[in-house]
């Protein structure tokens, strides 16, 4: 087994922040899910959420930006594969793209859920 070092986690988390910087600067659809996590945060200190919906509305955007960058990894994997149209890559990319939307709206449900009972 090998031997953690705090070089070898500070080089991860490195690399994890290139992964970041070029989700945000390579993909398009980042920018929406950013501004949705904006209006959730903004929402959620309007409406005075509680700690525990804080913690579920967090944990929302989390995954929809997790999913989103595994589906942008996804893409760009089958793009290196096969860079010509091919059946089964469009497949697996239309996959990765309905993982991502079946948790944005699941999230997009659980913040109508959290916030129609601050409204209501």
């Amino acid at each position: 087994m090998s031997k953690i070092s705090i070089r070898k986690i500070a080089s991860s988390i490195k690399f994890a922040n290139q992964g970041l910087r070029s989700f945000f600067k390579d993909d398009p659809k980042s920018w929406l899910h950013i501004t949705a996590a904006i209006l959730v945060v903004i929402l959620g200190f309007i409406l005075e959420v509680t700690r525990m919906e804080w913690l579920i509305l967090v944990l929302c955007i989390g995954l929809v930006f997790a999913a989103e960058i595994f589906n942008s990894a996804i893409e760009k994997l089958c793009n290196k594969v096969e860079p010509n149209i091919d059946p089964q890559i469009k497949i697996i990319k239309d996959l990765a793209a309905a993982a991502v939307w079946t948790l944005s709206l699941t999230a997009a449900i659980i913040g109508c859920i959290i916030f129609w009972g601050k409204i209501a």
